[in-house]
């Protein structure tokens, strides 16, 4: 997949890049050297990289990619877990710095896409899961190494999992380490669609260019909507559901839906 778009700002000494282009965000990992390994610094700049493009009115939906064409994110960077990450006490310092970040993608209020190339592992996996949409090439590998290294992967993360894949291929994927090609990633549900390598980027993007050419408070209804439908009943917001569906039904952007469909048009929305 060609790196098509030249940066405007890095973050994490350059390992986490981030670019626009037509209202999508792109944010890439950046550590083709370690198969974009996650690094404490890394995560951090993750952070700022989507605060930044969540805080531009212009960016309707974010993609999110690895360099080099090897990985997507290959999982956290084992070199950091000596200092960083030996012992209980260590790691749950680690867990709590790089928490925030993941909240950030898990709560991200713009539609979000994975773009999945070669592996994506781990650490890779929790923040591929956090996305809204995955797609991935052919040659995409997947998994969670933690019995292998003996790491607990934690609430979050198997959550996410089992609520992709279901329990019992949580348990198969946990329990063994096993990696699975992008065939059976699609067949169990992990991924969403599955594209040769060579089309990978542009098919990512045909599909982020529909999406921010839609109306962005219909898109924030159902990304809403649906993140309600995954609580337990008694933990839903039903009145958030309310706010969003009648600040849609007040919108500008409704009336123009209307409009251009009177008219044979496309519309112009506003996310007004």
């Amino acid at each position: 997949m060609p790196d098509i778009f030249q940066p405007d700002t890095s973050f994490a000494d350059g390992k986490i890049l981030k670019t626009i282009t037509d209202g999508v965000g792109v944010i890439i990992f950046n550590n083709p050297d370690k198969r974009n390994a996650m690094s404490l610094e890394m995560w951090e700049g993750f952070g700022q990289a989507l605060t930044s493009l969540r805080d531009d009115d212009a960016v309707r939906v974010v993609i999110l990619r690895g360099a080099g064409g090897k990985a997507f994110v290959a999982g956290a960077d084992i070199s950091q877990f000596e200092t960083q990450r030996h012992n209980a006490a260590a790691s749950e310092d680690y867990a709590k710095r790089s928490a925030a970040q993941r909240a950030l993608l898990a709560y991200y209020p713009k539609p979000t896409i994975a773009c999945i190339q070669g592996f994506c592992l781990g650490g890779g996996m929790q923040v591929a899961m956090l996305a809204d949409i995955r797609i991935a090439a052919a040659s995409s590998q997947f998994g969670i190494p933690a019995a292998k290294l003996g790491i607990a992967y934690g609430y979050d993360g198997l959550r996410h999992l089992v609520s992709l894949v279901g329990p019992s291929w949580a348990r198969l994927l946990m329990y063994t380490g096993m990696r699975i090609d992008a065939a059976e990633a699609l067949r169990i549900g992990l991924v969403e669609r599955v594209t040769p390598d060579d089309q990978l980027w542009g098919e990512t993007m045909l599909i982020a260019e529909t999406i921010s050419q839609n109306a962005p408070l219909a898109i924030k209804a159902a990304k809403i909507t649906i993140a309600e439908v995954l609580k337990d009943e008694s933990q839903r917001d039903m009145e958030a559901i309310k706010a969003i569906g009648t600040a849609c039904m007040d919108s500008e952007d409704f009336r123009e839906g209307r409009q251009a469909f009177m008219e044979k048009r496309k519309p112009q929305f506003r996310g007004r």
